[in-house]
């Protein structure tokens, strides 16, 4: 069972315990409003989407962690690698991404989160290249994806919501050059 720890966070696999704090942010519309079409979730499609991330854990050696504050024990949210069915353009592809309670905005635990999940991806399950997707004027991921080292590659619209998304690159040796 694969866990990663930061100065800060704790990434790991998902527990029953999470499902109720991961409800709360999936049912903040701020948080919420730049996933896919902007809806909030359940608790059943909360659990429905654990349910899933576990899975692809199971079928592709890699998922989304669930981010723990070391400090407190609490659950921040998400982040990790999942393949990007629902575009199927940039097949094949790993993206990296991270959804995170409000909370827990502007601390910089976003960026910490996923740049363990992008050295998971690279160095420990050797991925050649990872993308984001991100939503037309989200800001915040955006400036993410900029501190991660990744770059915009091209600009496309989501087919499951008709918003406009960039995608975002970084490749294995980009990394490499960075992290040395």
């Amino acid at each position: 069972m694969v866990t990663l720890e930061t100065p800060r966070l704790i990434l790991r696999r998902w527990r029953e315990e999470d499902i109720a704090p991961m409800t709360a942010v999936n049912a903040d519309p701020n948080v919420m409003r730049w996933i896919r079409d902007g809806s909030v979730r359940d608790e059943q499609q909360t659990r429905d989407g654990i349910r899933a991330w576990e899975n692809e854990w199971e079928s592709h050696g890699f998922g989304l962690f669930a981010v723990e504050i070391r400090s407190t024990g609490e659950l921040a949210g998400f982040t990790g690698l999942s393949v990007p069915a629902f575009l199927p353009e940039v097949l094949p592809a790993v993206e990296a991404g991270w959804r995170l309670g409000r909370s827990h905005w502007g601390q910089g635990l976003a960026t910490e989160a996923a740049t363990a999940a992008l050295r998971f991806g690279f160095e420990e399950r050797g991925l050649e290249r990872i993308v984001s997707i991100i939503q037309k004027g989200n800001h915040a991921s955006e400036r993410i994806t900029t501190k991660l080292g990744m770059h915009p590659v091209r600009d496309t619209v989501n087919p499951t919501s008709g918003r406009h998304i960039t995608i975002f690159e970084l490749t294995s040796h980009q990394h490499s050059a960075t992290t040395r």
